[in-house]
């Protein structure tokens, strides 16, 4: 089943309705943003969570310490390396929690796709910015899967810009998964009616029980 991440997390009432809803993820935003959340914030809300569904921390050009540290007390449960970070970074936060990296991509070309496929990271994402809410060229990425591209690409979501206008479109390219943020949101907050519909939209057989 595809898999689904809904980022941006800040109130109660979102990890209610994560709770009820069921994302595969959910993430955290710790870089400027108008979603952003301090460490006791998304402590807090990761206590309310349900264990079952892992919590992603959204980190720009953060230090690895800093990242290491919310990983070690298990405020989150994944890395989302979203600015200029390196593989050393990645690698030394790997190597010292053991738990996985997300790295993100700007996707401008075919050769952005195919140099990501070399990262230590577990997982990729492949956006327009640093949390735009655009859509990159979707094209780029079909054009880079028709020809079977080198190196095989890990585990990837698609980003930017998803909503349900164009999630069917989404879901025509193959990916691990779909994330989400201001496609889940009416007015800068995470709408319920939106998160479920997303949901089923990409689960396809109903909210997981």
């Amino acid at each position: 089943m595809r898999k689904i991440k809904i980022c941006g997390l800040s109130r109660e009432e979102d990890i209610e309705a994560a709770n009820r809803f069921r994302p595969d993820f959910i993430g955290f935003v710790f870089a400027e943003s108008s979603r952003r959340v301090s460490r006791e914030t998304a402590g807090h809300l990761r206590s309310l969570l349900l264990k079952s569904i892992p919590a992603v921390g959204v980190f720009v050009n953060e230090a690895p310490d800093c990242v290491v540290s919310l990983l070690e007390e298990n405020i989150i449960d994944m890395a989302q390396l979203h600015g200029d970070e390196d593989e050393e970074e990645i690698r030394y936060i790997k190597k010292k929690c053991g738990k996985p990296v997300l790295r993100a991509v700007r996707v401008r070309s075919i050769e952005d796709i195919r140099k990501a496929g070399a990262t230590a990271a577990d997982y990729l994402l492949f956006d327009e910015g640093r949390g735009s809410g655009n859509s990159f060229d979707w094209k780029i990425l079909k054009q880079y899967l028709s020809d079977k591209g080198e190196p095989p690409l890990k585990p990837y979501f698609l980003a930017g810009g998803i909503s349900l206008e164009n999630i069917a479109s989404a879901l025509e390219i193959p990916s691990f998964g779909i994330d989400l943020s201001g496609g889940a949101e009416t007015d800068g907050k995470k709408d319920p009616e939106k998160m479920e519909a997303l949901i089923l939209a990409v689960h396809g057989n109903g909210i997981k029980s």
